[in-house]
């Protein structure tokens, strides 16, 4: 990918991550930031994101409008994302980073459990 994604684009990517083959007004409704924003806006910002080769776009079955997807993984998306923040703010240390996270998100009994298990894997790949 050349160019990366604006914060506007990551949101819409992040909608179609969690829901492919969504129509503009499906993206519209569920983006997380909460703005109002014009369909047209919307739309215009997605046709800008086909071309950049971040989403395809098909007919629907149903008539009801085209239905959008990402065909960048989020991976792909976030791994460039979180090592140049890594390196730049945290010294080069996830355990920064991690610690960052933890005391600034509301963080649950399943979500600390989910972390668990990925150190664990972690420790497991390192042996």
């Amino acid at each position: 990918m050349k160019k990366k994604p604006s914060d506007f684009e990551l949101q819409v990517l992040g909608v179609l991550w969690e829901a492919p083959g969504l129509t503009v007004r499906e993206v519209r409704e569920r983006l997380p930031d909460g703005k109002e924003r014009a369909y047209t806006s919307v739309l215009s910002v997605m046709q800008v994101m086909r071309k950049k080769g971040l989403l395809e776009k098909e007919k629907s079955s149903s008539g009801g409008g085209d239905l959008w997807t990402a065909v960048v993984d989020r991976e792909e998306i976030s791994k460039p994302i979180l090592q140049r923040l890594t390196q730049q703010i945290f010294r080069g240390r996830p355990s920064l980073v991690m610690q960052q996270l933890l005391d600034s998100e509301n963080v649950d009994y399943e979500e600390i459990a989910e972390i668990r298990k990925l150190l664990a894997s972690l420790e497991e790949e390192k042996k």
